[in-house]
């Protein structure tokens, strides 16, 4: 017979294959084609690895949504943000981050998430539920091998050993088989449990909130003190649904804002006062019934019929009356003005678009508590209001384009094609009012007055049919991830091995992922079987 020698470069290589082509030595990779790419990705989508990746870019792609304002949630928010930031929102709009929730990358990783989830979870319920009706494995050979070896010697026979070790074995929550004159124990079953119903879970949240929260809606609204709001669609200024949305769905209460206690607090650095609690005391109605007091709170929302009022913001409504040169009226009303500084400085927009022979748009500040500057500007000192609050109107004449058919921001007015008639580009000087004045007009256009002086909330109005199913599926999941974490997955077995007048004891045990307290849980088993075969032998 030949002899055969090897490869100088690889020993475990016969040598007549050193003259192979190179194609016919090397290995050939086989072609997986479309349905095993398909195969391949769709393994690699579904595994859990995939599923955590995929579960904190969720959490990642959420960031956008709570630091700039929502469309959705807070759209006068995203107008104040273009102001201040045009450059930046140019870009931000562009990616979609003012509707970070129903952007596509978004929709797109929760998509992917959901699928991976179900992906994951058919086929280890299925594996769970069929480990859950076989039987314990079989009893190793060689149990020394094993986590936690420990031999004792008893003068019990091995029927008897086996007996009571398969009722200690059961007795402390394992399942139990026998295989000749050993037991074999599993227990640990519902930390698998615990895992199932953590994704199982994760997967009714996010069922939920794609689809229960088509049924929801967010509503803004500016309620000023004395007035009502009644839930209807046009009592909003700004409104926002899910897909499956109905006016019907629209549950009937009226909300009216009695009055409001603002409380602030000095901050000697800065000589600007912080809030330190706001009060909106309210009255509220549903159909039939009286009205009843209550208090809206921040951060403390108010619940009526399944929609709950959360409080914004808060201000002062000047009320102005303008009359013709006849002294007939041809505007009355409190005119929500929105704070610029926490002095509660705020500006308003007055319109006044008939009684007048010209439509007039009026530009003014507020300050609660004035001061004037080196500059003769005003500013306030606090955000509380007394007799010497002040009002300064700029006026403007002209189209205010009301009659156009096309919406108009009410806190804003457009001065590009009106003529100012008082004001620093006017003639005539900014009106100044305090509580109770009159001024003219400008032209013998009429009068203004300051007539009085109201605050105003700003109250959101937020409804979620789906806020207890997700407390339900929250509670799933702390209590499914406590199960995973906590209870030890892990495999017992006793077994008599016949040694002269008794019998020799082994026992094992094997850990089905991290248990540091296995071999210490086969020690007490040990001990405690030992004590039930003395007992049972001296009973």
């Amino acid at each position: 017979m030949a002899s055969r020698t090897r490869s100088e470069t690889d020993p475990l290589r016969p040598a007549d294959h050193i003259d192979a082509e190179p194609a016919e030595a090397g290995i050939t990779q086989p072609k997986l084609g479309v349905v095993g790419y398909l195969r391949f990705f769709w393994r690699q989508l579904t595994s859990m690895r995939t599923a955590l990746v995929l579960l904190l870019l969720l959490a990642l792609a959420a960031v956008p949504g709570s630091l700039v304002p929502q469309r959705s949630s807070d759209p006068n928010g995203v107008i104040q943000y273009k102001l201040d930031n045009p450059d930046g929102y140019e870009v931000l709009d562009k990616l979609g981050v003012f509707s970070t929730f129903t952007s596509p990358w978004f929709s797109a990783i929760y998509l992917l998430l959901f699928i991976s989830l179900v992906g994951c979870i058919i086929p280890r319920t299925k594996h769970h539920l069929d480990a859950l009706r076989a039987r314990p494995p079989k009893t190793p050979a060689r149990l020394s091998r094993l986590v936690g070896y420990t031999e004792l010697h008893s003068t019990a026979d091995a029927e008897t050993a086996v007996a009571e070790a398969r009722a200690l074995l059961k007795g402390a929550g394992y399942r139990v088989d026998r295989y000749g004159d050993s037991i074999s124990a599993e227990r640990g079953y519902l930390r698998e449990t615990g895992n199932l119903i953590f994704h199982s879970a994760l997967v009714g949240v996010l069922v939920t909130v794609g689809i229960g929260g088509g049924f929801g809606y967010n509503g803004q609204k500016v309620i000023i003190q004395d007035t009502a709001f009644t839930n209807s669609l046009a009592g909003y200024d700004s409104f926002t649904s899910g897909r499956f949305f109905s006016e019907s769905s629209l549950e009937p209460f009226s909300v009216r804002l009695d009055e409001f206690d603002g409380r602030y607090q000095l901050d000697p650095s800065t000589t600007v006062y912080q809030p330190i609690d706001y009060t909106a005391h309210l009255s509220t109605r549903v159909p039939g019934g009286d009205w009843t007091e209550a208090d809206l709170k921040v951060n403390s929302p108010l619940e009526i019929g399944g929609t709950k009022m959360y409080l914004l913001g808060n201000g002062y409504a000047p009320v102005v009356t303008v009359r013709d040169p006849d002294g007939e009226v041809a505007y009355s009303g409190p005119v929500a003005f929105l704070p610029q500084d926490g002095n509660l400085r705020s500006l308003g927009t007055i319109k006044v678009p008939d009684g007048l022979d010209e439509q007039l748009g009026m530009l003014a500040f507020f300050y609660p508590d004035p001061i004037q500057l080196a500059d003769g500007t005003y500013t306030s000192l606090s955000p509380y209001s007394g007799d010497s609050s002040l009002l300064t109107i700029t006026v403007y004449e002209g189209d205010l384009g009301l009659d156009e058919g096309v919406a108009v921001n009410a806190y804003s007015l457009d001065t590009d094609d009106l003529t100012p008639i008082a004001g620093p580009k006017a003639d005539v000087p900014a009106l100044e009012l305090t509580q109770g004045e009159t001024a003219e007009l400008p032209d013998g256009l009429g009068t203004i007055e300051f007539t009085g002086l109201q605050r105003f909330v700003s109250v959101e109005f937020h409804h979620d049919p789906t806020e207890g199913w997700v407390l339900v599926f929250a509670l799933l999941i702390l209590g499914g991830l406590l199960l995973s974490l906590f209870i030890p997955r892990r495999r017992m077995w006793i077994k008599a091995v016949r040694d002269g007048d008794g019998v020799r004891l082994e026992y094992a045990g094997l850990a089905r992922g991290e248990d540091p307290t296995l071999e210490a849980a086969v020690a007490d088993i040990a001990r405690r079987h030992a004590e039930r075969l003395e007992r049972r032998m001296n009973a």
